[in-house]
């Protein structure tokens, strides 16, 4: 996938996890799930992108985030931020399935992703050659 789409579904992403903020996390459980794995997953592809890591037809699994060893065989070479960024992921990841199949989470855990979603945001303005 292009760069360019690559952020316009991180926007997309970002708009909702602001609106799921506005109208209230608890009852926004689901698309914070989908929308913050989504997004970090799209930061993700656009930093390696830029650095030339990937092809341009990578895909990155959200799935590979589940264990340390598929991170590290995954993602062996160096990158900006690369572990702050990896542990980001891998946090939002964790707890994506449980927001968007199980049962609902607390406030307090939803807060964290977003805190992690944010962080994850700011690195990535930090590092990326382009504005979120």
């Amino acid at each position: 996938m292009r760069i360019e789409s690559h952020l316009e579904n991180l926007k997309e992403s970002a708009k909702e996890i602001n609106d799921a903020i506005t109208e209230g996390l608890v009852s926004k459980q689901r698309p914070i799930g989908f929308h913050a794995s989504a997004g970090a997953i799209d930061m993700m592809e656009i930093l390696l992108h830029e650095n030339n890591l990937i092809d341009p037809g990578f895909v990155i699994k959200h799935e590979w985030f589940k264990s340390e060893k598929s991170i590290e065989n995954k993602f062996h070479f160096d990158f900006p931020d690369k572990k702050e960024i990896l542990q980001l992921v891998r946090n939002i990841e964790n707890i994506r399935n449980k927001l968007c199949y199980g049962k609902r989470q607390s406030e307090d855990t939803l807060e964290k992703v977003i805190r992690d979603f944010n962080r994850l945001k700011e690195i990535f303005s930090k590092v990326s050659k382009h504005e979120l």
